[in-house]
């Protein structure tokens, strides 16, 4: 009949303690990081050449734009 409850010094051993709150909040969020750059290089061989493309896209564009300062982009056509 004493055989239901366990012996009160292995008990102790068993106890997991809880990490800090701002200790799991900073492990969420790093994990949560990580998830998105492998999110966003997924399926992609080259990711340096991904973002030398883009950088250079983005540079047309502001080039493009600042040779027009009076059009803002739309134009209107009659016809």
């Amino acid at each position: 009949m004493g055989q239901c409850l366990p012996c009160m010094g292995g008990a102790v051993k068993d106890v997991v303690e809880t990490p800090d709150p701002e200790i799991k909040r900073r492990q969420l969020a790093e994990a949560a990081e990580k998830r998105q750059m492998e999110a966003s290089s997924r399926g992609i061989k080259n990711v340096y050449s991904v973002e030398q493309k883009k950088k250079k896209q983005e540079e047309i564009e502001r080039r493009m734009a600042a040779s027009r300062p009076g059009e803002g982009g739309l134009r209107w056509q009659v016809g």
